[in-house]
């Protein structure tokens, strides 16, 4: 499975999971202790808001800020479905992965950056899903996927902040419990 097919199932599934939040939900806590639903949908949403402009070469700066702030509106499920198929359409286009993307802490590769879209999607994905009381289960070729590109990540993402203290699991634990793990989970 390519990089553009990973992240597309990845957009897919958070929408999916995105479509089941009930009226009552968004105010729910996430396992990101900043965030209730709409503040993690506002945070996704953004960041597919942000993938056309830099995947085009644009720089944050140039982008300014057009998607600060409440990015969904009133109709969260349809502001996301927009933004969602932009990123995707943004990252399979021709070329994207080879371009340069100009980011908030510097230059990379498209395909990394992809990486990073497609990770936090499918992370982001088990959060909410977690928050509304839906099956979390993630689905085993994206874990095995994200899992491979993460384990030469995530040191550095730590390091920076990016992603919590790595909490203990069994000796036994499943691929995706690891990974949920290695972004600061406790599944």
């Amino acid at each position: 499975m390519n990089l553009a097919e990973l992240h597309r199932r990845s957009c897919e599934r958070f929408g999916e999971h995105l479509r089941a939040v009930r009226h009552d939900q968004w105010t729910a806590p996430t396992p990101c202790a900043d965030w209730d639903v709409r503040g993690l949908v506002n945070h996704v949403t953004g960041e597919d808001l942000w993938t056309g402009p830099l995947m085009a070469g644009a720089t944050i700066g140039e982008v300014g800020d057009r998607f600060d702030g409440d990015v969904l509106g009133s109709d969260p499920v349809a502001a996301y479905t927009d933004a969602a198929e932009s990123a995707v359409d943004a990252v399979s286009a021709d070329g994207a992965l080879g371009r340069t993307v100009h980011l908030s802490f510097g230059d990379v590769p498209g395909e990394e950056y992809a990486w990073q879209l497609f990770a936090d999607h499918l992370i982001h994905g088990w959060d909410l899903a977690r928050a509304i009381g839906a099956d979390d289960r993630l689905d085993p070729d994206l874990v095995a996927a994200c899992a491979q590109w993460f384990a030469k990540n995530e040191d550095g993402y730590r390091e920076a902040g990016a992603v919590g203290a790595r909490p203990e699991v069994p000796a036994d634990a499943d691929q995706q419990t690891l990974l949920l793990a290695g972004f600061g989970r406790r599944p």
